[in-house]
């Protein structure tokens, strides 16, 4: 009898630590037509667990609020699965967040604690894994194809294969991984089953979007220049309270003309008084504290990985609280600090020079991967700020005798960033992401990757100056 109460005993324990491991992911706030949560109805006000199964028909559509005040949308015919949503309010950095789209459309905005920890965020589909920059994103897939478009922020798409695998968690870095932005408008990353490099495309039909539209009422995307939350339905459940009527007691108007006054009248024995003009007051200078300038916003870039057996000089998780990540490329991330927005101009071209680079060639046999230290030399940056363009090239050296020639070309954005065009694996085509800046009357930086032949691909940053 005894050892029967301690079997049940240890299972009821078991029982318990198990339920208390599935944290709460969010809150359903908006449901509409066939919606299931765990095979049951979706309800207004009903939690989402982590583990939970989410479901919508051909007219469903499920809005749900995280935790931590992101959201996530699942369109018509659509099937998702809260993988992992932990987040550690001590510690944000260790957050881990990880969905996965089985089918249909979803749009995922990161919440705070995402925001903190976006190395620890994966959105899985059948055939890719999405990380995010600070993000605002949907996403199309089915068994075959998966698409992603950017509303803000950007992400980094990758297909499964090598070390990319569906139960990683955080985003899958490296020369097979591909970034979007919103800045980069009608454009999609699509991942095709069974390749590894996502294609970067122009919308059209292939758009999630397009593929199931979204309601009238979905929130708008922040920075769309709209309401944060457009016209649709509140992200909290609980309707404030209707305010009631503020009245202010204001003063008794004056009393009429002649109350409480004298007559006017003057005693017979006296005079009236002279009236001397005023005397001029002192002209007073007051001093005017000057206007302070906004210093310009300053570009970081670096390591945030150890190679080699040196340390990363950036930590991501202190630098996120200091300014934006712009981009991420495997072993390097770009950053801009706060401060006054660089504006490119309007027409003209500017070149610049090599001025400092850091760059890594990595040999892969099988799962074995070789890093080695390299250069590069014979550095070229050019931009048309009237085509809105930019082209650059560089010889990488490895070792003493090895050289490979580099290029790349893309588009300038208004703010300075450079978007370069897919290299889609191409050996000798680099993957650029930059931007550039006011110091010293112009400068640029830019993190890329390339591949160099079957085995070899290379990562680095570089900073350029003016020439």
């Amino acid at each position: 009898m005894l050892r029967h109460s301690s079997s049940i005993l240890a299972f009821t324990l078991a029982l318990c630590a198990s339920s208390a491991l599935a944290a709460d992911a969010g809150t359903i706030i908006f449901v509409s037509g066939s919606s299931e949560l765990d095979s049951k109805a979706a309800t207004v006000g009903a939690t989402v667990a982590e583990g939970a199964l989410l479901r919508t028909r051909g007219d469903g559509f499920m809005y749900v609020k995280t935790v931590d005040n992101g959201l996530f949308i699942l369109r018509p015919n659509s099937e998702a699965r809260v993988v992992t949503y932990q987040v550690d309010h001590a510690n944000p950095g260790n957050t881990q967040v990880k969905f996965e789209l089985v089918k249909g459309v979803a749009r995922a905005r990161s919440g705070d604690a995402v925001k903190a920890a976006r190395q620890n965020f994966r959105f899985n589909t059948p055939v890719a894994a999405i990380g995010v920059r600070g993000t605002d994103f949907t996403v199309f897939t089915d068994s075959q194809t998966t698409s992603v478009t950017v509303l803000a922020g950007g992400v980094v798409v990758s297909g499964f294969g090598g070390s990319c695998r569906p139960e990683g968690a955080g985003p899958c870095e490296g020369t097979a991984s591909r970034e979007l932005f919103a800045a980069q408008k009608g454009q999609l990353l699509r991942v095709q089953r069974g390749k590894a490099l996502p294609e970067i495309l122009r919308g059209g039909d292939a758009s999630p979007d397009e593929v199931s539209p979204p309601r009238n009422d979905e929130p708008e995307a922040r920075g769309s220049g709209h309401s944060a939350m457009g016209q649709g339905p509140s992200l909290d459940p609980q309707k404030a309270s209707n305010l009631g009527a503020v009245t202010t007691n204001l003063n008794k108007p004056p009393t009429g003309p002649g109350e409480d006054k004298p007559d006017g009248s003057l005693p017979p024995e006296e005079l009236p008084d002279v009236v001397l003009p005023p005397e001029k007051p002192p002209v007073v200078v007051v001093p005017v504290d000057p206007i302070p300038v906004e210093p310009e916003r300053k570009v970081i870039w670096g390591r945030w990985q150890p190679v080699l057996g040196k340390p990363a000089p950036i930590n991501i998780l202190t630098q996120n609280k200091k300014g934006d990540m712009v981009a991420m490329n495997g072993n390097f991330v770009l950053y801009r600090m706060p401060g006054k927005d660089y504006v490119a101009p309007e027409r003209g071209t500017m070149g610049f020079k090599l001025m400092q680079s850091e760059v890594y060639m990595y040999t892969d046999y099988g799962s074995k991967r070789i890093e080695s230290p390299a250069t590069m030399s014979n550095g070229k940056l050019t931009v048309d700020f009237g085509a809105r363009s930019f082209a650059t090239s560089a010889d990488v050296l490895v070792g003493r005798t090895e050289k490979f020639g580099l290029s790349a070309q893309g588009v300038l954005g208004n703010d300075g960033r450079l978007y370069g065009d897919a290299a889609n694996g191409k050996a000798g085509v680099m993957n650029v992401q930059g931007l550039l800046g006011s110091e010293q009357n112009g400068s640029a930086r830019y993190i890329f990757d390339a591949r160099l032949d079957k085995n070899r691909t290379v990562n680095g940053g570089t900073l350029w100056q003016k020439q």
